[in-house]
């Protein structure tokens, strides 16, 4: 795991780049290295290195476990197989602009290649909600207003008028594509196209749908309710399934991914599941000891501060900090004592310090004097 490369750098990217610009990056490198292309010796495992690197970046769940946890939140999930299931369609469009269309009898892909009028599912739209720091911690629920194309109600995404309004379309036997051949002096090549008829739909329309005009969607403003779960912390995503852009072909919609960026506190700092919070006291209680209410995200809680406690000492209140998002333990507040010294002194305080600075060197040597001795 230690010598794999990190899947940005492979694809020679930003970690915020976005869907065009890793689909762009993984089809430039995979023209360049794909073994059948290029005859460097190391080709081979750089092709393999560039569609595992893509499998990850182009999914946005593995994506997104990948950002949190790097390699050790994979769990095997990359293939690591040299070729990319979720860049299938791009292996062939690699092809289709090398040899100017499929490049037939090439290890099937022509054959394999999913008909271009079949149902897919849309893309994915990405989001960016803030929220508030102590609603991270203890979860909400919100309600968050879209623009989404859903699936016509009337036609169920057809575009048609009833079923009966549907036809083949003639040209291409409803396959969406149509297929060209070109004798060379190498042999038969052939290519595939979308057709022109039917721009690929595979079907023709006798009489739209009056609802949705034959487009198979409306366009509503819709309301979303979402569940801000507790504990969640900045970059991890909210899911909203059907949300996303519309299918294509009649296709379900692409889901919606929400991240969430949490805001600061003006005392509180976390980090994971750990709270931190300054606190003042002064001298004389940093050096008698005392017992104080330290704020907490629940509430006050007593603390008792030892005597001698030094400035920037560190104490635990456990399970005061933040929940586990998948219901585990909370985290801890850790709380550093700031000793403050006093600037001004009333006589009377002035008074008792001089008392005790003449009863210290009296008894004993001073702090400084110990320090200077070290150095003899």
């Amino acid at each position: 795991m230690s010598n794999k490369r990190d899947y940005y750098e492979v694809l020679g990217i930003s970690k915020g780049a976005t869907e065009q610009e890793i689909k762009k990056a993984y089809r430039s490198l995979a023209k360049k290295y794909h073994p059948d292309v290029n005859k460097e010796p190391d080709a081979e495992a750089k092709f393999k290195e560039i569609n595992e690197a893509y499998e990850v970046l182009s999914d946005p769940q593995k994506k997104a476990t990948y950002d949190q946890f790097g390699f050790a939140g994979m769990d095997g999930s990359q293939t690591g197989s040299g070729f990319s299931s979720a860049g299938f369609d791009d292996i062939n469009d690699i092809f289709s602009s090398m040899f100017g269309g499929g490049f037939g009898g090439f290890g099937g892909f022509g054959q394999s290649r999913q008909a271009s009028n079949a149902p897919r599912k849309g893309q994915d739209r990405y989001m960016q909600m803030n929220v508030n720091f102590m609603d991270a911690i203890f979860g909400k629920n919100e309600t968050i207003n879209l623009s989404v194309d859903e699936q016509c109600s009337h036609c169920m995404g057809s575009g048609a008028y009833s079923s009966s309004d549907i036809t083949s379309c003639p040209r291409c036997n409803g396959t969406g594509r149509v297929v060209t051949q070109q004798r060379t002096a190498f042999g038969v090549f052939q290519s595939q196209s979308v057709c022109p008829e039917c721009n690929g739909k595979g079907k023709k329309i006798k009489r739209v749908c009056p609802k949705c005009h034959g487009e198979g969607y409306e366009h509503k403003r819709v309301s979303v309710d979402l569940k801000i779960p507790a504990g969640i912390q900045t970059g991890q995503q909210l899911r909203v399934q059907g949300k996303g852009e519309r299918g294509i072909n009649g296709g379900p919609n692409g889901d919606l991914y929400i991240e969430v960026r949490v805001g600061q506190h003006q005392y509180f700092k976390r980090e994971g599941k750990t709270i931190y919070i300054t606190i003042p006291i002064s001298n004389v209680d940093a050096t008698l000891g005392c017992s104080v209410d330290v704020p907490t995200v629940y509430g006050d809680v007593e603390l008792n501060i030892p005597a001698g406690t030094q400035n920037g000492t560190q104490l635990r209140l456990k399970e005061k900090g933040v929940p586990d998002i998948h219901g585990g333990k909370k985290g801890d507040q850790i709380v550093e004592i700031k000793v403050e010294i006093p600037k001004k002194l009333s006589k009377e305080e002035k008074d008792l310090y001089q008392k005790l600075s003449k009863i210290q060197h009296s008894s004993s040597q001073s702090v400084f004097d110990k320090f200077k001795k070290a150095f003899k």
